[in-house]
């Protein structure tokens, strides 16, 4: 379904009829007496208002930072933004493709990782650790934890996450340092082979 579309369905939806339909299966539901289930409900109604509502207020944010910025610009921040995007994404709004909207929740991560395959059907991302040479102070089950929540947010295609290690290749060469030698004592290096 194209934005347009979504869009025009959204205007045709009367607030004030929807709201008064949101009260009437309320009643209901507190009318057949389970007290548990109704508040179940209107919990439910709480929270979903909560979620929109701050959807809707980013939005906002974002839109009155922008005077004097390019249309762009704005909307790329306002697409980077976690709640907005996964708001988008949930009505089928968001107007980037699948494999950008990857690629975005991967740069927002910590630790730095690389696409090996997405399997559409299954929804299986199998990524590989870039291997930036950092500390390593982040563990694996972190890593890909953060790497589930920002898919969460702008590609809930993606299932499941699987993780494999940096290939050696990538591994950065290991420098070896040695302590100079004391100043004025001169150095002799070893004659290339074969020389007399």
């Amino acid at each position: 379904m194209s934005v347009t579309t979504h869009t025009a369905a959204a205007k045709a939806l009367d607030a004030e009829q929807a709201g008064r339909r949101i009260e009437e299966m309320l009643e209901q539901l507190t009318a057949a007496g389970d007290r548990k289930a109704s508040a179940a409900a209107e919990e439910l109604v709480r929270v979903l208002m909560d979620f929109y509502g701050a959807g809707l207020a980013r939005i906002l944010d974002g839109l009155r930072a922008a005077p004097g910025r390019e249309t762009g610009d704005t909307l790329d921040e306002l697409l980077g933004d976690d709640l907005v995007s996964s708001l988008l994404v949930l009505h089928d709004l968001h107007p980037e493709d699948m494999g950008t909207r990857i690629g975005r929740a991967l740069a927002a991560v910590r630790d730095p990782v690389e696409v090996v395959t997405f399997d559409e059907s299954t929804g299986t991302l199998r990524l590989r650790s870039a291997g930036t040479g950092g500390c390593g102070c982040t563990g694996a089950s972190s890593a890909q934890q953060s790497v589930e929540n920002a898919l969460a947010c702008f590609a809930p295609e993606v299932t499941t996450v699987e993780m494999e290690p940096a290939s050696a290749t990538q591994e950065p060469a290991l420098l070896q340092i040695g302590t100079r030698p004391p100043q004025g004592v001169a150095t002799t290096r070893p004659a290339p082979a074969g020389t007399p």
